[in-house]
């Protein structure tokens, strides 16, 4: 059973006139422009936007935002889908592609990605999909002068945070953590790499449909959440202010305000970074403390792109983003990582990003984003699926309940929703 999607009368509204435009465009007297649908807003759009500035034919782009699920449900069934789309999670390529409303696409010679990646985005061994962009999401941030000697592994920063902790309390200091607990995905965040790094062959298998959601490496990991999370002090304002402090808030209680020490964040962290940081100190970043020194493993996330089917124009233009030298002007900006192993590590202009890039081409500790991979509603947004579930779980740690009690809810919540989306136990 398919979930039911509910757009919202902007998205409709957005569609629609997205729509009308690829309409006006086809039936000039011009050459006919390729519209693309991305994900992306503000600096990231225009960034995307100068790398299209080096295609060969006229593109179009229209930023859909976070709803672009619903806005491309909305564009299909009114009959004007665009050329192509770049989409957030690979289960919309895989659904797409069975709906049949997907073109299959060939990548360039010159593209390559870690092992695993690209199944992601294959259906009846056909490919649907190409990554086009990457995100580290196994980050720690801080200012050095806040943080001189950065934990080496889990109980060293589980300790950290009970010195921080105690220290904020006695005198007021900040706090240890930042954590924007509001959008659900920070929390999932943790979750992954929490477990990718206690039981990594769980990991992997709670993608797929049968995943016991109740078992061992689940309440593992939640129980060594809960023992972080709910030391007294650990975060600026308590459990309950963590739950309403979104994602860039927390960036900028570490680089601005300075009211906390550290920050799990993706790679793109950055772009929050610029405009907040204060002063001539500039964070930097420690891969997540593992059960071992070195940090655990690396998780991702990523953008695909995809042709629709039909669409004049569509394969060639997702063909050539697979090139390793399209994305050649974001690379030289900054704030880009390419899932494309191709790619020079020269490419990239600063030692960080030259060090994201060879991470990630390490064999053996890649993992893709768990909640990206999870099937219709229960893959996460604002108020539902395992977004939710994880944000209830943080309310009951940070708010008192034993950790067994929080870790029965959580886990019997979890193989409920896997199940209703069809899949899980």
């Amino acid at each position: 059973m398919r979930p039911t999607v509910r757009a919202s009368r902007r998205t409709l509204l957005r569609a629609a006139a997205a729509g009308a435009t690829a309409l006006a465009t086809g039936c000039s007297g011009g050459a006919r422009s390729v519209q693309v649908v991305v994900v992306w807003s503000t600096s990231e759009l225009d960034r995307f936007r100068d790398v299209l500035a080096g295609y060969p034919a006229p593109v179009q782009v229209v930023s859909a935002g976070n709803d672009i699920d619903a806005f491309l449900r909305a564009r299909h069934l009114a009959g004007t889908s665009p050329d192509v789309a770049i989409l957030p999670r690979p289960g919309l390529v895989t659904e797409y592609a069975q709906r049949g409303w997907l073109s299959p696409v060939r990548p360039s010679g010159e593209y390559a990605v870690p092992a695993g990646l690209g199944e992601l985005l294959t259906a009846e061994e056909q490919r649907y999909g190409v990554w086009v962009k990457a995100a580290h999401k196994s980050l720690v941030w801080h200012l050095p002068s806040m943080l001189p000697e950065r934990p080496a592994n889990w109980d060293a920063l589980v300790q950290r945070t009970r010195e921080l902790g105690a220290r904020a309390r006695r005198d007021g200091g900040p706090a240890p953590l930042a954590i924007g607990a509001a959008d659900g995905w920070v929390l999932t965040d943790w979750f992954e790499n929490v477990l990718a790094d206690v039981a990594p062959g769980g990991y992997d298998t709670l993608a797929r449909p049968d995943a016991d959601w109740q078992g061992k490496p689940v309440q593992e990991a939640l129980d060594r959440l809960a023992g972080l999370w709910s030391i007294d002090g650990a975060f600026v304002g308590g459990g309950r202010r963590a739950l309403l402090t979104q994602y860039e808030e927390a960036v900028i209680q570490v680089v601005h305000t300075r009211r906390a020490v550290m920050l799990l964040g993706a790679d793109f962290t950055a772009d929050v970074v610029g405009p907040f940081r204060r002063g001539p100190e500039a964070p930097v970043t420690f891969r997540f403390p593992g059960t071992r020194a070195g940090g655990g493993p690396l998780i991702v996330g990523g953008d695909a792109a995809v042709a629709f089917a039909g669409a004049r124009g569509g394969v060639e233009l997702v063909e050539w983003l697979t090139r390793a030298d399209s994305f050649q002007p974001w690379l030289r900006e900054g704030g880009y990582l390419s899932p494309n192993t191709n790619v020079p590590i020269t490419s990239y202009t600063d030692g960080v990003g030259q060090g994201l890039a060879l991470e990630m081409r390490a064999p053996g500790t890649l993992r893709f984003d768990l909640s990206d991979q999870l099937p219709g509603a229960f893959t996460g947004s604002d108020g539902v699926g395992i977004w939710r579930i994880m944000q209830g779980f943080f309310a009951d740690v940070t708010d008192g309940v034993r950790a067994s009690e929080a870790i029965r809810r959580a886990t019997g919540l979890l193989a409920a929703a896997a199940a209703s989306a069809g899949g899980g136990r």
